[in-house]
């Protein structure tokens, strides 16, 4: 009989691509309807163009490019991109002393491991790409967007770039001192300064 926890856990990582896919579908939905905004934050309404045909083919062509070159990548280099430790024989009786997730995500992972509480760790790491998602749309309703007339804002989207760079260096350190102190300091600005850019 297999663990219910693991059952689990595995149909959230077998379903989780597909809520993906659905919010891709969401996102071409909404950008179609009210279209994109410029980084002055002004309405660019006069001078929209249709979709089909001048952006549909242009985004197959994108699209084909990309893929052809992905399966070149994947044929014939495959494991080129691959981390080095995947390729040791793996040992059940002994966990690995240093695992982690993919690149892009070293900064959630970096919050995961710096919040000490199990419950805790989750949430920050569910609320840490959440609050890019709520910055997205709050930032979008403003009616002057543009960030770059604003020193303050400029230095808080810039402080949150590098919060956010070392938070993925710090998610491919060892846990352990002073690592995660670092990244608990830094988790509590990564949250404040995404707050204070919604304001």
């Amino acid at each position: 009989m297999s663990n219910p926890t693991l059952t689990r856990f595995f149909a959230l990582h077998y379903l989780l691509p597909f809520v993906v896919v659905f919010l891709v579908v969401l996102h071409i939905f909404f950008l179609h309807s009210t279209g994109s905004t410029n980084p002055l934050g002004l309405s660019s309404n006069t001078r929209k163009v249709a979709f089909h045909y001048y952006y549909s083919v242009k985004d197959a062509f994108g699209y084909f490019v990309f893929f052809f070159i992905f399966l070149f990548f994947t044929l014939k280099f495959g494991y080129s991109f691959m981390d080095a430790e995947n390729f040791i024989p793996a040992n059940p009786l002994v966990t690995p002393t240093h695992i982690q997730p993919e690149w892009y995500f070293l900064f959630a992972y970096a919050i995961l491991r710096s919040i000490p509480n199990k419950l805790g760790g989750v949430i920050g790491l569910l609320f840490s790409v959440l609050f890019l998602f709520v910055f997205s749309v709050l930032r979008s309703n403003h009616y002057f967007s543009g960030s770059i007339y604003s020193p303050v804002s400029r230095f808080l989207f810039w402080a949150l770039v590098r919060n956010f760079f070392l938070l993925t260096w710090l998610g491919s350190c060892p846990a352990e001192s002073p690592y995660t102190e670092v990244a608990f300091a830094l988790t509590i600005s990564y949250f404040v300064l995404i707050t204070l850019l919604c304001l």
